[in-house]
């Protein structure tokens, strides 16, 4: 079965304790709220995507464990396709997430099963017979394998991605339609200004560079220009998987052929439905939305 997007990436499951603070050197603090859900960026994309009405599917691998399963269980249970979660040796991946009442956080990885993600053949059809691929949170030699095949190559490199900086990334970067960032990754790319940097990115053969600033919105460019679209008024309560809300919320009215203001503007709507709630999984269904496309 083909889908319209797929999602290439890590795939976790995610602890998020909320606490009334960060624990010092032997000290001990209460978990005032405890919630378990199925993580890492790629997730966090296609769940969030399927929830926006757009028939998605992911590349990730995950352990033959009990967390394995509840992986692969909350996906089908929220209407992503699974052909190419695959299960390894290895155990699935974990993030341990701390987050305190002003929204802040602190995070334990354990990489697991994503360790060691090679592209196969059966993956590399998948993404062909797809419209749209997007990849975060990956590999850099995944990536480069992977943007060979894309029909649309969506990409989000993240901060680790981004510290190789742009000669590492230039394969990847000139094969890129669409380029997340936020402003920190940015310059962490590109060592430059948010304007210089995209048109730098630009220049390179990015076709659209897309930057969040938080609370300020976010920017996109392009050859022909910018559109700005304004930062909303919200009472934010964690921001785990805001970007990755905000690219699913961009891509979802960017598959349905919307002008790209509507675009920038819906994802900015969607990242801050995101951001009111705890956990990253936390991308509104396209029912609950007020405005449609």
């Amino acid at each position: 079965m083909s889908v319209d997007v797929v999602g290439l990436g890590a795939c976790n499951v995610d602890f998020l304790q909320k606490i009334p603070r960060f624990a010092v050197p032997d000290d001990e603090v209460e978990i005032k709220e405890l919630l378990l859900s199925v993580g890492g960026s790629a997730s966090n994309f296609t769940v969030g995507l399927s929830r926006l009405n757009v028939n998605t599917g992911i590349i990730a691998r995950v352990g033959n464990d009990y967390f394995g399963k509840v992986a692969k269980g909350q996906f089908k249970n929220e209407g992503v396709d699974t052909k190419r979660l695959l299960k390894t040796e290895l155990q699935t991946g974990m993030v341990f997430i701390a987050i305190e009442p002003q929204g802040e956080r602190s995070m334990y990885t354990f990489i697991g099963a994503n360790k060691k993600f090679k592209l196969q053949e059966e993956d590399i059809k998948y993404i062909k017979h797809s419209k749209i691929l997007h990849v975060t949170q990956m590999y850099k030699d995944v990536v480069e394998q992977a943007s060979k095949h894309a029909n649309i190559l969506s990409f989000n490199p993240g901060a680790i991605l981004s510290s190789f900086g742009i000669q590492e990334l230039s394969k990847i970067i000139e094969k890129t339609d669409i380029l997340f960032l936020n402003k920190k990754e940015m310059n962490i790319l590109t060592h430059k200004s948010i304007d210089e940097g995209a048109h730098l990115l630009l220049d390179m053969g990015a076709q659209m560079v897309i930057v969040t600033c938080s609370e300020n919105g976010a920017n996109l460019y392009t050859q022909k220009g910018t559109i700005h679209s304004p930062g909303l008024k919200i009472n934010a309560i964690d921001t785990t998987g805001a970007g990755d809300s905000f690219a699913a919320g961009f891509i979802a009215a960017y598959s349905k052929g919307k002008g790209l203001k509507e675009c920038l503007d819906y994802a900015n709507i969607v990242a801050s439905c995101c951001v009111q709630k705890l956990g990253a999984l936390s991308t509104p269904h396209y029912s609950k939305l007020n405005i449609k496309i």
